[in-house]
C-alpha cells in the first residue's frame, strides 16, 4: 500500500481547520463558564431573597407569640411573681369581656407561694374630680402595705393629683356611665375586676367622690378584714319602688320572691367579688329587662347575692347616708354642717347592728354625701375626732 503524500496546501488547510476548531472550543468553554457564573449568581440572589422573606415571616410570627416589644412593662420581668400577684400598672387594653375572664381566675392551690398580707381595695366611682383627696391621703398615710386604690372616672378625664398622693397613677380604663342605667353596674364590675388582678386584695369597698371615712384606718381595716360577712344592703321592698320594678320577663330564672333592693355602696370579700365578675346569666337579664326606672345598681347585687350567697351577707351597708330630706338623692353636707358633734352623731347614731354574730354600736365606717366645701373643716377634725 502506497503512503499518502500530503501537499503543502493540504497541510495549511488542515492547520486552519485545527486552529478554527480550537478557537471555537475555547469560546464555547468560556461561554459555559460565564453562563454557569450567571446562573450561580442568580441562584444566590434568589436564595438570599427567599431567605430574607422566610426570616421576616418567622420573625413576625415570633413577635406575635413571643413579643420583644412590651409597651406596658419595659425594663422589667413581666412574668415575674411580683408582677403577677401585684400588677404595678393600671393601664391595659383588655375589653370588659377579657378583663372579667382574667379576673375570674382562681388558684387551685390553697397555700400562697409568698407571704401574703391581706389588703383592702378602696374603689372610687366618680364622674371627675375627687375634691376630698387631701382627707383620704391623710387617712391612708402610713398604711401603704394594707390598701390599694382604684378610680373609675368618665373616659377622657385625667385625675390631677400630686405624685405623693395615694391616688397617683391609680385610674383604671373606663367607659361611659349614666345614672340610673346598667352602665353603673358595668363600672362597679370593672372596678372589682381590676382590683381582683392584685392577688393581695382580700376585701373590696365601693365609694364615691363624696364619701369620707369616719374612723381611722386601723379601726376600719380591722373591722373589715375581721368580718366573716360582706356588707351589702339587701331587703324586700313591697312597694312600687321595690317589687314594682320587677319584670316578669326575668322568669323563670329570677322570681318575684327573690327580688331585692339595696344601697349601691357595698363591701365584698374576694370570693363574692370573683363570683360577681364571673356572672353572665343574671347580669344579662338585668341588662335586658331592668330598664329605667328599674335602677339596676339598686337591684342587681342585692338580688344576685340573696339568691346564691345570702348566708355570707350581713344585709347592711357600711356607708351612712341621710335620706330624711326625701327626693331621689340623699342630703349633701357642706362646710356649715361639719362639726365635731355631727361626725360623732354618725359614729354613734343610737342604733346597733350585728357583727360576727354579736351586737355592736359601730355600724358605719364611711359617710356621704359631702360637698367640696366640707374639706377644710373636715381636715380640722381629723386629729381630734377621727384620729388620723
Amino acid at each position: 500500500m502506497k503512503p499518502v503524500v500530503r501537499s503543502r496546501a493540504d497541510e495549511e488547510a488542515g492547520d486552519k481547520l485545527l486552529n478554527g476548531t480550537t478557537s471555537k472550543d475555547v469560546s464555547l468553554g468560556l461561554l459555559k463558564i460565564i453562563s454557569a457564573l450567571v446562573i450561580f449568581v442568580t441562584g444566590v440572589f434568589i436564595g438570599l431573597s427567599a431567605s430574607a422573606h422566610v426570616t421576616r415571616y418567622f420573625t413576625s410570627h415570633t413577635e406575635l407569640f413571643f413579643p420583644t416589644h412590651l409597651p406596658v412593662c419595659q425594663d422589667e420581668d413581666c412574668l415575674s411573681m411580683r408582677n403577677f400577684i401585684h400588677p404595678r400598672h393600671m393601664t391595659h387594653e383588655m375589653t370588659d369581656e377579657e378583663l372579667f375572664w382574667r379576673a375570674s381566675m382562681v388558684p387551685r392551690k390553697e397555700k400562697y407561694p409568698y407571704k401574703r398580707v391581706p389588703k383592702v381595695a378602696f374603689m372610687f366611682l366618680t364622674r371627675g374630680p375627687l375634691p376630698l383627696v387631701p382627707l383620704w391621703d391623710r387617712f391612708f398615710y402610713g398604711h401603704e402595705d394594707l390598701f390599694t386604690i382604684y378610680v373609675h372616672a368618665l373616659p377622657g378625664y385625667k385625675l390631677n393629683v400630686s405624685q405623693t398622693s395615694a391616688f397617683f397613677g391609680r385610674q383604671i380604663p373606663s367607659q361611659d356611665v349614666k345614672w340610673g342605667t346598667v352602665e353603673l353596674v358595668d363600672a362597679e364590675r370593672r372596678l372589682l375586676a381590676n382590683a381582683l388582678l392584685d392577688f393581695s386584695n382580700e376585701r373590696f369597698v365601693l365609694l364615691s367622690e363624696s364619701c369620707i371615712p369616719v374612723y381611722d384606718f386601723a379601726t376600719i381595716y380591722k373591722y373589715i378584714t375581721g368580718s366573716v360577712h360582706s356588707f351589702i344592703n339587701s331587703y324586700d321592698d313591697p312597694t312600687r319602688y321595690g317589687r314594682g320594678r320587677y319584670s316578669r320577663n326575668m322568669l323563670p330564672d329570677i322570681q318575684l320572691f327573690q327580688w331585692r333592693k339595696g344601697s349601691q355602696w357595698f363591701e365584698l370579700n374576694r370570693g363574692l367579688a370573683v363570683n360577681i365578675v364571673a356572672d353572665t346569666k343574671y347580669y344579662l337579664l338585668f341588662r335586658k329587662y331592668c330598664k329605667p326606672s328599674c335602677y339596676p345598681d339598686e337591684h342587681y347585687l342585692p338580688t344576685f347575692l340573696n339568691m346564691f350567697y345570702a348566708p355570707l351577707n350581713s344585709n347592711r351597708s357600711l356607708t351612712w347616708v341621710d335620706w330624711s330630706r326625701g327626693g331621689p338623692h340623699p342630703a349633701t353636707y357642706g362646710a356649715a354642717d361639719i362639726t365635731e358633734s355631727f361626725i360623732m352623731s354618725i359614729r354613734d347614731n343610737g342604733t346597733d347592728c350585728v357583727y360576727n354574730s354579736g351586737r355592736t354600736s359601730v355600724c358605719f365606717l364611711f359617710a356621704r354625701k359631702f360637698a367640696p366645701s366640707a374639706l377644710e373643716p373636715l381636715l380640722n377634725l381629723t386629729s381630734t375626732v377621727m384620729k388620723f
